[in-house]
């Protein structure tokens, strides 16, 4: 395998039209600089976690929250992306006995079955894990359910979550899987994005993505990803720094149990300044915790080149991303974006 500067990471969504379309996609342009690989979130996943609103709202123990506005998911210049109309659990139910039908299961292990023939004739490296790349229960929690009663509803997500989970590690190999959890709304909370914000929302952000971490069995690699949002093609909080990126990474790396595999930091579009990357001076990554940068952006050959040396100033030593996942993305887009990885390799 490649030194860590040569290799590449994939957030998870690519806009194609199925995941076997996504692996020789990704594969044909990527051969020898990757360790694991997303099935693209197509079908349902295809707005991120949008079809989760839809189970929710046709779930019997769920109603609308017609007391509280709709909520104005805005991006960092004040542009409106959408109106949502927030949900909440029903009165007196039992929250004990809940689970609510998560569904990622069913896609993972149907897209690794793929994957699996893939790698079986070769087109697939016999060194690539199966990657998974999963919603923090707080994401629907906070992107779609109400304050009245969010805490109830986390909880009962949580563990739904975790039965999810569970049923892939008990299909998947643990030797051809990587789970990563995608941590957005958190990012959007430490922002005082959503109102009502806990006095202790650090410390619960963290307890959380530790929980989270904590259930993925050692032997299944783990990742994060931190992110600012993009659900119109720029950032929902506009990073001012690596400040807050580093801080949740290091929150992670204090609190979980297990070891983590990768993580995997968002950069910002533009030549920001050297002081822009001087926060990844105090990363404390643990031994054996791959780095990825998201500092790639479409059509943008010079700017790469640019962030990534700039950034090398500080931290010689990362792989080389996107900021996010290309979910929203014209699937046009999704050759050069493929491409910009290598031309990147050649320069940086």
């Amino acid at each position: 395998m490649n030194h860590l500067n040569k290799l590449a990471h994939l957030v998870g969504s690519v806009p194609l039209s199925s995941s076997e379309e996504v692996f020789c996609s990704i594969c044909n342009t990527l051969d020898g600089h990757l360790k694991r690989i997303p099935d693209g979130e197509t079908g349902d996943r295809t707005h991120w976690i949008f079809f989760q609103r839809q189970m929710l709202a046709g779930h019997p123990a769920v109603e609308r929250d017609d007391s509280i506005p709709n909520f104005e998911f805005k991006q960092w210049d004040g542009k409106v992306i959408r109106e949502v109309t927030l949900l909440k659990l029903k009165n007196d139910i039992d929250t004990d006995t809940l689970i609510f039908p998560i569904g990622y299961s069913e896609h993972a292990i149907a897209s690794f079955e793929i994957f699996e023939r893939l790698q079986s004739t070769g087109k697939i490296p016999t060194d690539i894990r199966f990657q998974v790349s999963l919603p923090t229960p707080f994401a629907t929690g906070f992107n779609y359910i109400s304050p009245n009663g969010r805490e109830e509803f986390l909880k009962v997500y949580e563990k739904s979550m975790a039965i999810d989970v569970q049923s892939i590690v008990d299909v998947i190999p643990h030797d051809k899987l990587a789970i990563q959890w995608d941590v957005c709304q958190e990012v959007l909370i430490f922002n005082n994005y959503f109102p009502g914000r806990s006095n202790n929302y650090k410390q619960e952000v963290f307890d959380q993505l530790a929980r989270i971490g904590d259930i993925v069995p050692v032997g299944v690699e783990l990742g994060y990803h931190i992110c600012y949002g993009s659900p119109g093609d720029d950032h929902i909080v506009k990073p001012e720094n690596f400040s807050m990126s580093v801080e949740f990474a290091n929150g992670i790396f204090d609190n979980i149990g297990r070891s983590v595999e990768f993580i995997h930091l968002p950069g910002t579009y533009g030549q920001p300044s050297d002081e822009f990357y001087a926060p990844l001076e105090t990363l404390k990554l643990p031994k054996g915790c791959e780095l990825y940068l998201g500092l790639l952006f479409f059509n943008d050959k010079g700017g790469d080149a640019a962030r990534i040396a700039a950034a090398r100033k500080i931290m010689p030593e990362f792989g080389i991303s996107t900021v996010c996942g290309w979910g929203r993305a014209n699937p046009d887009r999704v050759p050069q974006l493929l491409n910009s990885h290598k031309v990147a390799f050649s320069v940086g």
